[in-house]
């Protein structure tokens, strides 16, 4: 008999069919001579309760039914006799694939903290919370591809090692052959990276962008999607050492098509999963933060607020607010600004455009003004910045300059400056960092939980 998903069962309801189910034991409870078991096999945030005559059943099987355990069950399916459910399943026969010690095993009935989860991460997936946080997660992965694939872009893929810093922050995991225990030096007693395996020094990269523009000069519209590094030391509930971002990068966008593309493709993402996850965000809604649904509905269904940083840092110093960080023009925003933007004096999500250069990265486009850059930043409610982009210099004398001011490696940018010399072309893009779309969409408030393993500073579990 072929197997069905819970989800299938709970939503067709047809009763009267003899049914396969296989999964996890959620619980297991008995009344006289007949036991409940409420099984969950990763489709939905639902169990399927399966009804045991314990006479007609082996009574050592029964006892290796605990929590936790992975088993098979075929019976009938019929109308549900309690409440909770529509339909259960009346076994006839149940076969334990794998029993599972309820002495040592970690998830038990009771609630659990999210730390205590973290250090159980190969686990985590079964609990409802983040079988739903998974289920959302692969959503919102489809909805990227399909939003962009429907929009005309091409998915490019960008390489993971590099040797190039597009940020210019120099925070990030060096990749080599060497043995430790041997690094050959040079005769000024620095590393050999010419002996290395690339035969010069390379990285995990801190984004796709800068690659993702030869893309763009070439095809029109691409857009990454992929795992980004970070050798930042930040133990805080929004980062993380290895994450995912999604960047389009798009020829003849200006700064404003730039704006408009992120707003309509970020609403694009919580419709989606809104229409599609429903079941699994009612649950973190009750679960989790009872305010979730309203905002994400309020998202969507609002324009987003843009204005000039200048404009932003006036407002921030008129607040009746002591800041932790002090505000003035040049200051890059903290968090605790960004929010109170959003939160407090809009009340929706914003977009601030026309930082000063000095605090951006040497790639985005100068203002006539000499002081500010075209860059764009999309401010969300409960997390801050969820996009960070720019329209890009493509004056090849103009980014040439900036480069030398900023002393950085013009050996290792060669190919990027050709692409200012040979058909340059205005062009514009921008970063999502997956995980800060997962955290406003789920509603969780550590970045930790929103990715099935993460990587942060000591921790390299799983």
């Amino acid at each position: 008999m072929k197997r069905s998903k819970v989800k299938e069962l709970l939503a067709a309801g047809k009763t009267g069919t003899d049914v396969l189910v296989k999964g996890w034991v959620r619980t297991k409870r008995g009344i006289k001579n007949v036991a409940f078991i409420a099984l969950n096999d990763g489709s939905t945030v639902n169990n399927i309760q399966i009804v045991v005559d314990v006479a007609n059943f082996d009574e050592e099987l029964l006892k290796n039914i605990t929590t936790g355990a992975c088993i098979g069950a075929t019976g009938k399916l019929v109308e549900s006799q309690g409440q909770g459910q529509s339909v259960e399943i009346v076994a006839s026969s149940i076969e334990l694939y794998g029993a599972c010690d309820p002495e040592t095993y970690p998830l038990q009935k009771k609630g659990h903290s999210m730390e205590f989860l973290r250090e159980h991460a190969h686990l985590r997936p079964r609990t409802n919370i983040f079988g739903a946080i998974l289920r959302i997660r692969h959503a919102m992965a489809f909805a990227i591809h399909k939003y962009f694939n429907d929009h005309g872009f091409k998915y490019l893929h960008t390489p993971i090692i590099t040797s190039s810093d597009a940020e210019g922050a120099g925070e990030m995991f060096h990749v080599t052959s060497f043995d430790l225990k041997n690094v050959p030096l040079d005769e000024n007693g620095e590393v050999d990276f010419s002996k290395d395996f690339f035969g010069k020094a390379t990285n995990l990269t801190v984004s796709g962008q800068l690659e993702g523009e030869l893309g763009a000069l070439a095809l029109g519209e691409i857009y990454t999607f992929g795992p980004t590094f970070r050798a930042e030391n930040s133990n805080t509930p929004r980062h993380l050492a290895e994450f995912w971002m999604i960047e389009p990068e798009m020829a003849f966008y200006d700064i404003n098509d730039n704006m408009d593309l992120a707003e309509d493709f970020v609403k694009y993402l919580i419709r989606y999963a809104l229409e599609n996850c429903a079941e699994d965000l009612e649950f973190l809604n009750k679960m989790v933060d009872n305010s979730l649904l309203e905002r994400l509905k309020f998202v969507i269904n609002n324009s987003f607020i843009r204005m000039p940083y200048t404009e932003a840092i006036a407002i921030l110093e008129k607040a009746d607010k002591k800041w932790e960080y002090p505000v003035s023009w040049g200051c890059d925003l903290q968090v605790e600004h960004e929010r109170y933007l959003v939160e407090q004096h809009f009340k929706c999500p914003v977009i601030l455009t026309d930082y000063p250069k000095d605090i951006k990265a040497f790639y985005m486009k100068q203002n006539d003004d000499g002081k500010t850059v075209r860059a764009m930043d999309v401010l969300f409610p409960g997390i801050g910045e969820i996009i960070g982009g720019s329209q890009r210099e493509d004056d090849p004398d103009k980014l040439g300059a900036r480069i030398r001011e900023l002393n950085l490696p013009k050996k290792d940018l060669w190919w990027y400056l050709e692409t200012r010399k040979f058909g340059s072309a205005p062009h514009s893009g921008f970063g999502l960092g997956f995980e800060r779309i997962m955290l406003f969409v789920t509603g969780m408030s550590n970045i930790r939980d929103v990715i099935p393993f993460p990587r942060t500073p000591k921790n390299a579990e799983f």
